[in-house]
């Protein structure tokens, strides 16, 4: 297996760090004023067992070993309360999440949307959501009539899920909106 070092890492890489698996969310060069002295890697890395976060600074001379995750196409099937349940659609197995694990992540999930697992040594440890969802807007309060010519404003709504976004005035309850899943921000009409 090819060792990574810390000068390689990336976003949305996977590496081993003291035998568990992290995800790389974050990647910052910082080089020292100081002569002689080495470019340091700041990171912030999410641990794919626990999905604890957390900062790590490394020199650029350490390597690491790639974690043995694999992407695979799931589906959100339903919450019951406690669990938040997927099913792999490549192999038909269920899994589910606690509200917790998927943290702000629960407030994009409707019944059937697609999206891709990760799997390390084969058991499911997070999911990755697409780079826009749609959703329908439960509540807004109605744009006044002076207000279509108003160009970038905007006011809040809760979707269907309970997420509150800010959305532009000519949107209606009722209404279908395609959000950023990356920033929670309305990209669009659906």
């Amino acid at each position: 297996m090819a060792l990574i070092g810390a000068n390689e890492l990336k976003r949305k890489m996977f590496i081993m760090v003291g035998n568990q698996p992290y995800a790389v969310l974050e990647v910052f060069f910082a080089s020292p004023s100081a002569r002689g002295a080495s470019t340091m890697v700041r990171t912030k890395l999410r641990n794919l067992m626990t999905d604890a976060v957390m900062e790590k600074t490394f020199r650029t001379g350490e390597k690491f070993a790639e974690a043995d995750v694999t992407k695979a196409p799931a589906s959100y099937l339903y919450a019951d309360g406690e669990h938040c349940h997927f099913m792999d659609e490549e192999t038909y197995e269920q899994f589910a999440f606690t509200p917790e694990q998927l943290g702000d992540d629960r407030l994009y999930l409707t019944e059937g949307l697609s999206l891709q697992v990760l799997k390390y040594n084969g058991a499911a440890t997070a999911v990755e959501l697409p780079p826009f969802v749609e959703l329908a807007v439960a509540y807004t309060e109605p744009g006044g009539r002076s207000d279509a010519g108003s160009g970038g404003a905007t006011k809040p709504a809760t979707l269907e899920t309970g997420l509150n976004i800010r959305v532009p005035l000519f949107i209606r309850e009722g209404e279908r909106v395609r959000v950023s899943t990356q920033t929670g921000e309305f990209a669009s009409r659906a």
